[in-house]
């Protein structure tokens, strides 16, 4: 994650946009009063509100949850692919 004022940000936008875009990048952008920003892909963005929805329900969250920590000891159980 790299940190930039704004007036660094805009001399070289089209630069920044394509890091983040193209290297999944993350940048915080400092502005005044505090009113700093994060800017992120698009992709990154529903990523994370994809999970935020898989995380929101304690019943899904607790099955999830426990499905990775199966997955940590070596419990999980492999599966062919469905052809459809």
């Amino acid at each position: 994650m790299q940190v930039v004022n704004y007036s660094e940000f805009r001399r070289s936008m089209k630069a920044k946009l394509d890091q983040v875009s193209d290297d999944n990048d993350m940048i915080v952008i400092n502005r005044s009063e505090n009113k700093n920003v994060v800017l992120i892909s698009l992709r990154e963005y529903n990523s994370l509100k994809e999970t935020l929805h898989l995380l929101s329900s304690e019943n899904n969250r607790n099955r999830l949850m426990s499905a990775v920590e199966r997955a940590n000891w070596g419990e999980q159980e492999d599966h062919d692919l469905i052809d459809e």
